[in-house]
């Protein structure tokens, strides 16, 4: 009973280590574009929201700041983001907290 007990304590941490985990976000480095020739696009925008049931339980939380870049690149159809701005909105209610991430910049597209 005691070696089960331990087993789900130690499962139930590593449920709650994996769900922290999110997806990093990457920007073209200056030698990237310095390297790389690419065509701009103009400006594009995009955002995302995530969510904290209970300011416990992450929805839609750990993705959104690459969901909202994606979506900026994908506004104008190009391969990624240059002079990028990072905006970030907040609200709550009873039992969630709202995070909404606006991501703007100049879309490129690069040559082939």
């Amino acid at each position: 009973m005691k070696k089960l007990k331990m087993m789900l304590a130690l499962g139930s941490v590593g449920l709650l280590a994996v769900g922290c985990v999110s997806e990093p976000l990457k920007f073209p480095t200056t030698a990237e574009l310095k390297t790389k020739s690419y065509d701009v696009l103009g400006e594009g925008e995009g955002q995302a929201t995530g969510l904290m049931l209970f300011a416990f339980i992450p929805i839609g939380q750990n993705e959104r700041y690459v969901k909202a870049y994606d979506a900026a690149v994908k506004s104008k159809e190009g391969d990624a983001l240059i002079d990028v701005t990072v905006q970030e909105n907040w609200f709550w209610a009873w039992v969630l907290n709202g995070y909404q991430t606006h991501i703007k910049g100049t879309v490129i597209k690069y040559k082939k």
